[in-house]
């Protein structure tokens, strides 16, 4: 799945962005408006993590969003 379909779905994808990442707050989550660099900024704050390693979190959860919406959404 292509990061730009996340970010334009946002509202479908932020609550289980916000379930991965629970020391985000609501308003943090939507505030990133499903912009991968604003929500990776957001992981690193709050996580105190690297940008690496933000970046594979998101990676990995971008691959589970995948295969929730099934084949189709993988193209």
């Amino acid at each position: 799945m292509d990061w730009s379909n996340i970010e334009s779905g946002w509202k479908a994808y932020k609550a289980n962005a916000k379930q991965r990442w629970s020391k985000l707050s609501d308003d943090q989550v939507d505030a990133t408006m499903g912009k991968r660099e604003a929500l990776s900024s957001r992981v690193q704050e709050a996580y105190s993590v690297s940008k690496e390693e933000a970046e594979r979190q998101i990676s990995a959860w971008q691959a589970k969003q995948a295969e929730k919406q099934g084949p189709a959404a993988k193209s």
